[in-house]
Formats: structure tokens, C-alpha cells, sequence
């Protein structure tokens, strides 16, 4: 981590600690959105498909995990830095991709952009983000760019041409979106993506001020209506609209065949998201991926999809030199430490980090990055750890029926 960073993030932690003094946990972030954004808007974030069982198991699975620290070790030299698809980063954490950032929290994308390369840690900007990728790059070369691409071949050539251009050198193709799912809670709210303004949706914008003022009425001030700006080569619809939806046409028929194509086309890292199944891992790499980031999207796709954690190590197996990235349910350092144990070599945390955007901007999220860093910290120190190579399965273990779980 260059030294003008690491003073940059010193400096960005003194100044946000006394503005952020009570939020102590990433948790907190979560309560503090909870009153901030509209009922809708919160639920849009904090949401999942049908019975939420996906999304709620992945948080729970870690309280079955169980630590085993050694003693004694001299830890007063840690360090939680890693090289990660030929890059150090200083944690072994970063940004995954939030769809419409920018419409919970003010300059979302940006935010979390420019806080990810503060903390140096990665940041995946979402093909449904607001912000024009070319911008994100500008804002944070080192960010990575997640599509949802259509099994056509003509619109996949496209869309890579115009990341090649931009200067990205990370793509993370999405796999587990051929449909959307099925948020019922999204229904029920009256919250749509582009949003259709209703009496409902209006009643509960002016119900939360600080939001609207904050975040819509500036945004609308300073640059007008946002666009869906990165599902395709061109500019899709704007966030606002009674008529006009989202080009989603032809998901269902990517295929690995496709993913062949891009992996000749595309000539920098290559990374596969959204994979649960051994069988597919072994696909991603004989297709010739540079990793893969076990996920179940948050909860937002399949109900019941099985939580990643649970089948980490035989994703890890069948990876062989792949990296083995993961997201769903971090919420403390404790999780860092078990998923790295159980098979990743890093994580990726979201609805905490856009809490926290929307809360702070990119200050907010600093400190919670910082908050997250802290405690790995911490639990490598009580684990006797140094650094983070040293963590190996035998220091988890499970335990069936935890009281926390």
C-alpha cells in the first residue's frame, strides 16, 4: 500500500471518527438508513426474493462457525494486506456492485469509488449503476466493471469494446440473472427500477426530507435526470419513468458459449460472479477465467439458493489457481476470518458499504472500512495471527445447533 495512501486513510479516519463516533459496528450504518430512506427505498436495498430465506441464511451460516486461537504468538507485526489478480490491496475486502447507488445515497458510485481507492480495496462498479463507467474509471483506475450481458453476441462485443475503452482492466461477467427474481417486496412498496412516480412513491419520498433534499433534488440540480448508464454500448433509460424499462432482453440465453467469446475477446482479468456449483467453477476454468466469486446475488435471485459459505471449500478445490472471491452476509471481521479459512482469498461486502455511502458519502464509508479493518485487525491479533496466509481451516470449526446461528 503506497505510503501517500496509507497517510491519506490515517488522515480520513482521524477526520471522520468524532463525526462517525456512534457507529461502532456495520450494523449501525443499517439502522441509520433504516430512518434516513423511504420505506421503499430501504426496502429495495435491504430486500430479497420471496421468503428472504437465501438472504437471511447467508448472515446466519456464520454464527456456525466456531474460532480456535493459539496463544502466545508474537502478533505485534500483523498485517492484513493481499495480492489479489496481481495486485496488493491493503484488506482483504472490497466493494461488490450495487445497482442505482446513486439514488440511495448522493453520487453513490462515486462515493464508493473514491473511498475503495483511499482504503485501497477494491471497488465493482454494477452495469446498473447511474454513473457512467467512463467516469468511475477517471474517479478510480483501479476499479472493476461487473456486466449483465445478453447471450448475443453482437451486443457482447459492444459492451466490451466500450470497458476495453474506458481503460478497465477487471471484467466480472454476472451469471446468475438469465431472469430477474422474484421481489414481491419490491411490488408491495411500489419501488421499480426506472421508479414510477405514484402518490404512493411520492408520499413516501416527502415523508424523508433529508433524503429527497440530499440526494434527488441535488442530483436533479446538478446534472438533471440520471440514466441507467451501463447495461449496454449506449445510454439506457432514465431513473424516472412511467414507460420505458430496462434492455434485459436475451439474458436468459447466455450461455458458456458466450463466455468463450468474451474470454477471447476480452483481454484483461476475467471474472465469473455468481457461482454456487462445483461443476460450474470447473467451467469457469476451463474457459480460461482468472477467478470466480461464489455468491447467491445477495438473496435477490433464487430462494433457498444455498449460502456460499457452505460450499467454499469445494469451490476452492475444484478452482485449483483460480482466485476464489465470495460475497453475502459479512458483517463483522470474524466473518472476514471464517470465509478466508473455509476457501476464499477475498471477500466483497455491499448493502453495508451503500448504508454507509448514504449516511456519509464517501467518509461514511471510509469509516466503515475502517470499522471492518479494525476488527480483522483485532481478530488476528486474539487468533495469534501475523498475517493473513496464516489462516487455515483448523482454525474454524463447525458447530452444529450454534445459539448463534
Amino acid at each position: 500500500m503506497p505510503e501517500q495512501v496509507i497517510a491519506v486513510h490515517r488522515r480520513a479516519g482521524a477526520g471522520t471518527s468524532r463525526r462517525f463516533g456512534s457507529y461502532l459496528s456495520l450494523r449501525d450504518f443499517e439502522d441509520a438508513a433504516r430512518r434516513l430512506l423511504p420505506k421503499m427505498l430501504y426496502g429495495y436495498v435491504n430486500g430479497a426474493v420471496e421468503t428472504r430465506a437465501s438472504m437471511l441464511e447467508a448472515e446466519a451460516v456464520y454464527g456456525e462457525f466456531a474460532l480456535i486461537p493459539n496463544q502466545l504468538v508474537d502478533v505485534s507485526c500483523r498485517d492484513q494486506s493481499r495480492t489479489l489478480l496481481g495486485n496488493r490491496y491493503a484488506s482483504p475486502f472490497g466493494v461488490s456492485p450495487l445497482g442505482g447507488a446513486a439514488i440511495v445515497a448522493y453520487d453513490g458510485d462515486k462515493v464508493l469509488a473514491q473511498a475503495a481507492r483511499v482504503a485501497n480495496v477494491p471497488m465493482i462498479l454494477s452495469a446498473s449503476s447511474l454513473t457512467k463507467l467512463e467516469d468511475i474509471h477517471r474517479e478510480y483506475p483501479g476499479a472493476w466493471f461487473q456486466a449483465y450481458l445478453p447471450g448475443d453476441d453482437l451486443r457482447i462485443r459492444a459492451m466490451l469494446g466500450r470497458v476495453a475503452a474506458a481503460g478497465f482492466e477487471t471484467l466480472v461477467v454476472t451469471a446468475d440473472t438469465p431472469v430477474p427474481g422474484n421481489r414481491e417486496n419490491n411490488v408491495r412498496s411500489g419501488f421499480s427500477m426506472p421508479l414510477r412516480i405514484t402518490p404512493k412513491v411520492a408520499l413516501d419520498s416527502a415523508l424523508h426530507p433529508r433524503w429527497f433534499l440530499g440526494t434527488v433534488a441535488r442530483t436533479f440540480l446538478r446534472s438533471g435526470v440520471p440514466h441507467f448508464e451501463n447495461m449496454d454500448a449506449t445510454q439506457g433509460p432514465p431513473m424516472l419513468s412511467q414507460n420505458l424499462v430496462r434492455n434485459m432482453d436475451h439474458r436468459d440465453r447466455l450461455s458458456w458459449q458466450h463466455v468463450a467469446l468474451i474470454r477471447d475477446v476480452w483481454k484483461g482479468k476475467l471474472i465469473i460472479k455468481g457461482l454456487l456449483s462445483r461443476h460450474d467453477v470447473a467451467k469457469a476454468r476451463d474457459v480460461g477465467a482468472d477467478g470466480i466469486i461464489a455468491s447467491n446475488h445477495g438473496g435477490r435471485q433464487l430462494d433457498y439458493a444455498i449460502s456460499p459459505i457452505r460450499v467454499l471449500p469445494e469451490l476452492r478445490a475444484e478452482a485449483k489457481s483460480m482466485a476464489v472471491m465470495m460475497d453475502g452476509g459479512i458483517r463483522r471481521g470474524t466473518d472476514v476470518v471464517k470465509a478466508l479459512a473455509l476457501g476464499a482469498d477475498f471477500v466483497f461486502v455491499g448493502r453495508p458499504f451503500l448504508y454507509a455511502a448514504a449516511i456519509g458519502g464517501a467518509d461514511g464509508v471510509l469509516h466503515a472500512m475502517a470499522l471492518l479493518r479494525d476488527e480483522l485487525d483485532r481478530n488476528m491479533a486474539l487468533l495469534g495471527l501475523r498475517q493473513l496466509e496464516e489462516i487455515t481451516s483448523g482454525i474454524v470449526r463447525h458447530v452444529k445447533g450454534s445459539p448463534h446461528a
